[in-house]
């Protein structure tokens, strides 16, 4: 099995591609999309929103909490998550830099 070479790219490309990659499955954009959406912590109601398995759902906010964009707290037996706004605004960040770079395309291509 091939191992990757992260240490020839700079900090900023490993890091945008790791965030990248965790962003990259629908049920983990659906997750930050509900809990943007309802502008407050969330607990338990990602299982009945997204239809999917409380054991699935658990890895995907895991993956999320992993890159810091989504933060919880711990209210009785529950753990509440919400958007960790200053992750939130260097991803944000990280892709407009990103894609200000204008593409031109050659007329042969």
């Amino acid at each position: 099995m091939g191992v990757t070479k992260t240490e020839i790219f700079t900090e900023q490309q490993n890091s945008l591609a790791t965030t990248l990659k965790a962003l990259a499955h629908p049920a983990r954009i659906a997750i930050l999309q509900y809990i943007i959406k309802q502008n407050a912590c969330i607990c338990n109601d990602l299982v009945e929103e997204l239809g999917l398995a409380q054991a699935t759902i658990s890895q995907h906010l895991k993956e999320l909490k992993n890159i810091g964009i989504i933060k919880g707290n711990i209210e009785g037996t529950s753990i509440c998550y919400c958007i960790n706004e200053n992750i939130w605004q260097q991803i944000k960040k990280e892709l407009n830099i990103f894609f200000v770079d204008n593409v031109g395309v050659d007329k042969s291509c």
